[in-house]
């Protein structure tokens, strides 16, 4: 498979991401399963992205550590679980 239809296939990934986050803010009854599931769905496109650019800079004859693609992914990856980690510390204390 071409990097460019996995790349798109990772961009579907966080659009349903998005469109799931946006339904549990109508659906109070399902919103936290919802959420858990973007969340899953987020991460599961962010990792795919780290693994397309880690290869392909392999591919290329780049080194992975340089490849500013992957440390971009890592980053979003630890703020969003950063992120998510917040959350469920708030909704605990509350």
């Amino acid at each position: 498979m071409h990097p460019n239809a996995i790349l798109h296939g990772i961009q579907q990934l966080y659009r349903v991401s998005d469109r799931l986050d946006s339904l549990a803010g109508q659906h109070p009854l399902v919103s936290e399963a919802l959420i858990t599931i973007s969340g899953s769905v987020r991460n599961t496109a962010t990792l795919l992205e780290v693994l397309v650019a880690t290869k392909m800079a392999l591919i290329s004859g780049l080194d992975p550590a340089n490849s500013s693609l992957a440390h971009r992914c890592l980053l979003e990856l630890c703020l969003g679980i950063a992120a998510r980690k917040l959350v469920v510390e708030n909704d605990i204390q509350e």
